[in-house]
């Protein structure tokens, strides 16, 4: 479905739309995206007709939730091409995932489908206060992970000077944001925090640089983090959403000026909160599993994506759209330890909380006969080096059972005791209970 842009860099007419001019855009680009992905994805043809349904079922934007939900293990039992609703040889780039637990999910993109995400990166800075002109540090990874390409081909349409840095390299990256000043850097939350770590190791301070605003995504971070990266690198802390299967990073993005969750760019994503035990649409404000449609993509429509991630729908307040909450965690990465609901951001806020930790943790799961056991392991800033650890692991072990509910042992290392990851997300949870 042909989409319009306007100009790099203008405020979008859609952005200020009112919500009935919204929902009719909504509902004509679904009825489309649902006809286009029946017409020519053969899953979804047999996954509707097993439904009893068909494209013109829906007449209303409520009717999508007839409608069946898609999942990961649908892309994967139809690796690679399967899920492409167009012929191979109209893909013009294709992005997987890292196929850590099974085979990689492969996305597609038409040529059209690369503007549009170009396009809702573009407003997806300029949300962040990004303006054409601005340098932009991307480091995020480049290569089959869609976050280095989305930011790059993004800051490029809003007029802005691309260094195209990747990740790793982290000396490296410092003298470039100390050549080259940036005002923007593009990276994952945990990395940004190993940069600012790079600073102090060569007695630098990270809050003298230039970058005023950090665009991070690509793994759940809390606004405990958010103030920590934004009282040691002295920026606006800005999150951006995306998952390669829906486009990549710029589904959703906050807007600098309220800092209040990202918006959901719903003009091109429709989302929908579900029970993630039942499947049941949740009415509007509740918890639950973060599903999305996709309103305007060619390559590979997915209808009713399930996202894993939990968070909520909340109302309009920079834009039109609505905002996503900060995600609590996915809902198959939630532990159940001893019969308790436990979340690795539960225990981020906690330690970031404690003052003389740095935000650098790690879950050990391990099984204790029948039952399973959890160590957090953290470590000291270098500024608190000389603290007691044994102290500090002590309140620390305290906290997360009176606020948590949860026993755990916490090992408090020296500071850098925890390995770091230089590219990509950060591993938060390691999982030796099968070993």
């Amino acid at each position: 479905m042909p989409v319009k842009h306007p100009s790099p860099g203008d405020l979008e007419p859609i952005e200020s739309a009112s919500a009935d001019e919204l929902q009719a855009l909504q509902l004509q680009r679904l009825q489309w995206t649902l006809q286009h992905a029946y017409a020519n994805v053969p899953h979804y043809r047999q996954s509707f007709d097993a439904h009893g349904l068909h494209p013109s079922d829906c007449r209303m934007l409520a009717d999508l939730a007839r409608f069946p939900l898609t999942a990961k293990a649908d892309l994967r039992d139809n690796y690679p091409f399967g899920m492409f609703a167009v012929p191979r040889e109209q893909i013009s780039r294709i992005h997987a995932s890292s196929g850590t637990t099974g085979k990689p999910t492969v996305v597609g993109y038409t040529a059209r489908d690369i503007d549009t995400w170009s396009h809702l990166m573009a407003r997806s800075i300029r949300a962040s206060g990004g303006r054409a002109g601005d340098i932009v540090h991307v480091a995020y990874g480049y290569g089959l992970f869609t976050g280095g390409l989305g930011a790059h081909y993004g800051a490029e349409r809003l007029g802005c000077t691309v260094v195209p840095m990747s990740g790793g390299q982290t000396d490296k990256q410092v003298q470039l944001i100390e050549d080259f000043r940036p005002d923007i850097i593009m990276v994952t939350p945990s990395y940004m925090q190993v940069i600012c770590e790079e600073f102090r190791r060569q007695g630098k301070d990270p809050r003298a640089m230039s970058i005023r605003v950090g665009i991070f995504g690509a793994e759940p971070w809390t606004d405990a983090m958010r103030r920590d990266i934004e009282h040691s690198a002295d920026l606006d802390a800005v999150d951006i959403y995306g998952l390669s299967e829906v486009m990549g990073p710029g589904v959703a993005n906050e807007c600098i000026e309220t800092k209040d969750g990202p918006v959901v760019w719903e003009d091109h994503f429709y989302p929908e909160i579900i029970d993630p035990q039942t499947g049941a649409v949740l009415p509007e404000g509740s918890e639950g599993e973060l599903v999305f449609t996709t309103l305007t993509k060619e390559a590979l429509p997915v209808v009713r994506y399930r996202t894993r991630d939990l968070t909520r729908l909340l109302p309009p307040t920079a834009r039109s759209m609505r905002r996503m909450g900060k995600i609590v965690g996915r809902s198959d990465d939630m532990l159940i330890i001893r019969g308790v609901n436990l979340f690795p951001t539960q225990i981020e806020e906690l330690v970031l909380a404690q003052g003389r930790l740095s935000g650098q943790y790690q879950l050990v799961l391990t099984r204790e006969g029948p039952l399973d056991a959890v160590t957090v392991r953290c470590e000291l800033t270098p500024l608190h080096a000389g603290s007691d650890r044994a102290a500090i692991a002590a309140e620390l072990q305290q906290r997360i059972k009176t606020l948590i509910g949860v026993s755990t042992r916490v090992d408090v290392g020296l500071p850098d005791s925890i390995e770091r990851t230089l590219v990509g997300k950060a591993r938060r949870v390691i999982d030796q209970r099968a070993l």
